[in-house]
């Protein structure tokens, strides 16, 4: 993973008015374009492009404009279709958010690469016309002077997207604009409901694979899918739900959802309730369910991807089981305090816990009032002690276990900060072969706990017995996550 810069750089520039040819006669045409760094790393950034149009309404757009250097790139883009040529970049509309009314106003964004430097663009055009500095009519006025009209009495709504963000429930950690939501932990999903013959999903993640479940079926796996509305028709004229999740793990990269939109005829409705119970699992790729649909333990790295399925792991059985909104935020490969084999040294499961979007340093979620989970359960260490410990690892055997130990309650205590002494933490041990390290250290970390008076945090473990662990490089199948689903949701039955 990229690593944040000692200090970030940010930079934004207003671009004054742009004349746009519009197709009738007179029309006066303008905008206003922000270009704005969020954040940027070593090697990487995050822009925002925010166009507002000033002059008569458009129903399309194409904004074009080159990067001063020509190490600068854009990677992944939402909220627009982008393409570069050389340093040339253009943004062409959605479908959702190509009108725009005079005064409205969308915003782009995307992740791009640099080297060297990174400044920012200063000349855009929109719809092939570049900047002028003011909002002209696109012909020459006529020799007689027109009649006056009366301005309008109001300015015209801004554009959202049909459905939009408001008729959407999610309980995942989401960074919210005007016009699109963006995530990156795997299990992400989104809930709506609609009337009509078929239901559209807005979205823009072309590293990531997804499902659209209509009724509580799987009508649709997206697997990389393009930037656009991806429908599901064909369905009887009446009301449906509607449910968007992430499938696998895509922590380089960032997704953008833009809302659910009905067929013709058909209309988005209010969203559903938020559940009263929710519950956040944390861990690493046992927790994300990583190969958990393949049939062979021997998997490439696209077969990984194509068959991780966070959606059928065993949080999240367990969390539909009990009626519950949950969060899957699990990273593979990483550990407490130490990466599987030694990994990214410098870096851990902490590194990322407090981000939203994965791929962007120095970012933080902001919890929202609704957030308040009254279980976490927490499964980190299987990737601190399942490889040996290889030289110039700052690590002996005894000073990583206490390490972990150590690291484990900085961890509770966050989580205790943030969610109050009523949640009660399940802190999770899965069974290996080859070390009793991890269960030894989570039974003491919790018996610490309860020893200084925190009894709301138990142990509990998986995986000595019933799993076939058939899922990619021996990780737990399908089956594997219902047995672990199954005794976990026993447990929960026990618990406070």
């Amino acid at each position: 993973m990229r690593r944040l810069l000692a200090a970030l750089a940010a930079g934004t520039v207003a671009v004054g008015l742009v004349s746009v040819a519009l197709p009738r006669a007179f029309a006066a045409a303008g905008c206003r374009v922000d270009y704005t760094v969020i954040s940027q790393w070593q090697g990487g950034f995050q822009g925002d492009v925010k166009i507002t149009n000033l002059g008569d309404p458009v129903s399309s757009w194409s904004l074009g404009f080159d990067f001063p250097t020509a190490a600068q790139r854009v990677t992944q883009g939402w909220s627009a279709t982008w393409s570069q040529s050389g340093t040339r970049v253009t943004a062409t509309n959605m479908s959702w958010n190509g009108s725009l009314a005079t005064n409205a106003a969308t915003t782009l964004g995307f992740i791009g690469a640099w080297s060297g430097t990174n400044p920012v663009p200063t000349a855009f055009a929109l719809n092939g016309v570049a900047c002028t500095g003011g909002v002209n009519p696109t012909t020459a006025p006529p020799t007689s002077v027109p009649p006056t009209t009366v301005p309008p009495t109001t300015v015209p709504p801004t554009t959202t997207p049909p459905g939009g963000l408001a008729q959407a429930h999610t309980a995942g950690r989401v960074k919210v604009s005007a016009e699109t939501a963006q995530f990156s932990w795997p299990g992400v999903y989104f809930e709506g409901r609609v009337r009509g013959t078929g239901v559209g999903v807005v979205l823009n993640d072309h590293n990531s694979d997804y499902e659209i479940q209509v009724d509580g079926a799987t009508a649709a796996t997206l697997a990389l899918p393009a930037a656009g509305t991806h429908w599901v028709n064909n369905l009887t004229n009446t009301e449906h739900t509607v449910r968007l999740v992430k499938r696998n793990e895509s922590p380089w990269s960032t997704g953008a959802f833009g809302g659910f939109v009905a067929a013709p005829g058909g209309a988005v409705l209010a969203k559903p309730t938020a559940r009263t119970r929710q519950i956040e699992f944390i861990g690493d790729s046992h927790t994300a369910g990583y190969g958990n649909m393949s049939t062979t333990r021997d998997c490439s790295g696209d077969q990984v991807n194509r068959t991780t399925n966070a959606d059928k792991s065993f949080g999240a059985m367990t969390a539909k089981r009990l009626n519950a909104d949950y969060q899957v935020n699990a990273f593979s490969g990483r550990g407490m305090v130490r990466n599987y084999n030694g990994g990214e040294p410098g870096t851990d499961f902490r590194t990322y816990y407090d981000r939203a979007l994965l791929a962007v340093p120095g970012d933080v979620w902001t919890v929202p009032a609704s957030w308040r989970p009254q279980l976490i359960v927490v499964g980190l260490g299987i990737n601190d002690f399942s490889t040996a410990i290889n030289s110039g690892e700052p690590w002996t055997a005894a000073s990583l276990i206490t390490a972990y130990r150590t690291a484990y309650h900085g961890f509770l205590d966050k989580l205790r900060a943030r969610y109050g002494s009523t949640a009660v933490i399940v802190v999770v041990a899965a069974y290996m072969s080859n070390t009793t390290a991890l269960s030894d250290a989570t039974q003491q970390v919790v018996r610490e706990r309860n020893t200084q008076g925190d009894s709301r945090v138990r142990h509990f473990a998986y995986g000595e017995t019933g799993l076939d662990l058939l899922g990619c490089h021996w990780h737990p199948s399908l089956h594997d996550h219902q047995v672990i689903s199954d005794s976990l949701t026993t447990f929960v039955g026990t618990l406070p």
